[in-house]
């Protein structure tokens, strides 16, 4: 296990971990549980605020709903709405001849020019 004055930015993680789990009204049990770690080692890292290994990083982050990119420097993943998500997949569908005329619509859509 590392040191938290080896890991900067992981400083709060035990906290946040904690913190969420009683957000989420979850006993210690069951978040070990889920992220296959025993409930010891859960309270050793909520309460005494040593790092885990990453691969329980990843289930704490997964099972708890943690900000990956609080952690590990990343920007926040934005989720694109449904109708997003249609246009994209269907400009990527548009023949080749026909992206110009798209990119002209999008331009006076957006103010590009």
């Amino acid at each position: 296990m590392a040191n938290i004055q080896d890991c900067p930015g992981f400083e709060a993680f035990g906290e946040d971990a904690k913190a969420a789990r009683k957000q989420l009204r979850m006993s210690r049990q069951k978040v070990a549980e889920l992220a296959h770690i025993s409930t010891v080692y859960l309270i050793n890292i909520e309460n005494d605020h040593i790092i885990p290994s990453l691969p329980v990083i990843i289930q704490l982050v997964h099972v708890l709903g943690l900000p990956v990119e609080k952690y590990f420097g990343l920007p926040a993943v934005e989720v694109e709405s449904p109708q997003r998500q249609r246009v994209s997949h269907k400009v990527k569908l548009c023949p080749e001849e026909f992206l110009p005329i798209i990119e002209g619509a999008l331009d006076g859509a957006i103010g590009d020019k």
